[in-house]
């Protein structure tokens, strides 16, 4: 027997609820309930935030970013307000994070506060989109992190990167499967590795400073531009620039194992979010000193670039210390993925079977299977910078649906207990014509995403991100107040075709995937697994 499920009552009659079955259990405690169980401390929380922002983007992004930016000087400050940016945005999930202590980060909220065809629209995007581009995106910088002194000369074959970034995605998915506190402990282990590469590149980087290597530095030669940034150009050097700040929200996937969320959760925020700006800025101040924007620009590994200068024969610790770093990345990742799978199905988002867990070791194991499968999907398709344009313009889409959830929360709730509480002037967002949040807060990211979209499509041509803004922006507002109906809006004639057709072709491949992966999954582990059923609400 697979486990037993709780029949609802009806919201009218708020009868006694149900006893459990009485089917077998896996052993004396088979009466108590299976959940998921609270062994994150405040150092395992911080190690989490940090150990999923710092992965591979502080290795890779340099590049993106100098490239948009056009000059030294202006790369660094994009750093410096990719982490402004962080900031406020953590502080504003800090908020919700105590407001609404569930698992599921930003599904949660959306959902809570907007319902569920907004959660919905977020999950799917998160769970087949978003958080596999990530994975994918730092298994491949791992696996070329390896390869890399086995191919000294040239770049590592592609085949060799996506088998090495399958293995590594395959084990890390046992681990997590196995057991919670194995998970943890790695985390815990290879963050602090992390934190030790980028320290050693601080460090050679003051050095390098103190002896007077900081020509690129200088004001002079910083803000040379060798090209006019136009606007989309510096868009797309902030996108590039937040997926190394990507994973600051991740904490909130996990709130329901965190020991005393309400304390434990800011706590861990205030610590982590101001400690990787730091890191995140002396590294690329350190890059600068001892590489050219010209020579930066040229290499595909930036840190092994930086090692083999300074190094020499000791320039083997780079691409050691990198892969080290992204080894963490991946498994924070799956950790925190894995529970907004698990928090979506239970739900009733998803299919129930991955609201499941496992009786004895209490992990969502076809929750981490659905995110190793549609990972794996994404590693096939794309290169590197593309998916990254492409992730971090949905992050922030939905960054932003979060945290105006935030200002209709505040709205509709007043009294609700809030520990914490950013200050923020909300009327910006509010439509005065109507005095309404709603339709205020409707018009302002989609016009805001109808923008991005145009911004990304004349500068990259990233076809599947005007398909996202479709989706997104197509959704119907509602009737104002005078009668008659808005018109929907459209994207240009030219890329809308193509863009909806590219979209919906990648998502019924990865729904079929999904929902074969689903199938798999109940004929192999229905026995050893335990559906946690969301309980029935009262009237």
């Amino acid at each position: 027997m697979a486990g037993h499920t709780q029949q609802p009552s009806g919201r009218g009659k708020p009868g006694p609820a149900p006893s459990p079955s009485p089917g077998p259990g896996p052993g004396p405690g088979a009466s108590e309930p299976v959940t998921l169980k609270k062994e994150i401390g405040l150092v395992s929380a911080c190690t989490i935030i940090i150990g999923n922002i710092i992965g591979s983007g502080i290795f890779i992004s340099p590049k993106g970013v100098l490239e948009h930016s056009g000059s030294v000087g202006l790369a660094l400050f994009i750093w410096v307000l990719g982490g402004g940016v962080t900031a406020l945005g953590s502080l504003c999930y800090a908020e919700l994070g105590v407001a609404i202590p569930k698992s599921g980060g930003d599904y949660a909220y959306v959902t809570e506060i907007f319902g569920g065809l907004a959660g919905f629209l977020l999950l799917w995007s998160a769970v087949l989109i978003m958080y596999p581009t990530s994975l994918a995106v730092i298994s491949m910088t791992f696996s070329n992190y390896i390869l890399q002194p086995v191919f000294p000369n040239c770049i590592p074959p592609a085949a060799a990167s996506r088998v090495l970034s399958m293995a590594c995605l395959m084990l890390l998915t046992w681990v997590n499967s196995s057991s919670v506190r194995w998970a943890t402990r790695i985390q815990d282990i290879f963050t602090g590795g992390k934190l030790l590469a980028l320290s050693l590149i601080i460090g050679m980087g003051f050095v390098q400073i103190f002896q007077g290597h900081f020509e690129e530095l200088r004001p002079s030669n910083a803000f040379d531009f060798w090209m006019t940034p136009s606007v989309g150009h510096l868009a797309l050097a902030f996108l590039q620039g937040s997926f190394a700040f990507s994973g600051w929200n991740f904490l909130n996937y996990v709130t329901e194992e965190l020991v005393d969320p309400r304390k434990n959760l800011p706590r861990a925020i205030f610590i982590s979010i101001p400690l990787v700006t730091f890191v995140y800025t002396f590294t690329n101040i350190a890059y600068f000193t001892a590489m050219s924007p010209q020579e930066l620009l040229a290499s595909n590994a930036v840190a092994v670039t930086f090692g083999e200068k300074l190094l020499g024969y000791f320039s083997w610790v780079m691409p050691v210390s990198v892969a080290l770093s992204t080894f963490g990345g991946i498994n924070g990742y799956l950790f925190t993925s894995s529970r907004l799978c698990f928090s979506g199905a239970r739900e009733g988002h998803l299919p129930s079977l991955l609201a499941m867990i496992h009786v004895r070791r209490c992990t969502p194991i076809p929750a981490l299977l659905v995110c190793y499968g549609a990972t794996a999907v994404i590693l096939l398709v794309g290169d590197t910078y593309t998916l990254i344009n492409y992730v971090s313009f949905i992050n922030y889409l939905c960054y932003g649906v979060t945290i105006l959830g935030l200002l209709v929360l505040r709205w509709r709730r007043p009294a609700l207990h809030r520990p914490i509480k950013l200050h923020l002037r909300a009327h910006g967002v509010w439509d005065r014509r109507h005095h309404h949040p709603h339709r205020g807060a409707h018009f302002l990211p989609g016009s805001v995403l109808e923008k991005q979209t145009k911004v990304c499509a004349q500068t990259h041509g990233v076809n599947d991100t005007l398909g996202a803004g479709a989706v997104f922006r197509g959704l119907p507002p509602g009737r104002p107040r005078g009668g008659g109906e808005r018109p929907l809006p459209a994207l240009p004639t030219a890329l809308r075709g193509q863009a909806l057709e590219d979209t919906m072709r990648h998502l019924w491949s990865l729904k079929q995937l999904f929902l074969f992966t689903c199938c798999l999954l109940r004929r192999c582990f229905g026995k050893k697994l335990f559906f946690l059923e969301k309980k029935s609400s009262h009237s």
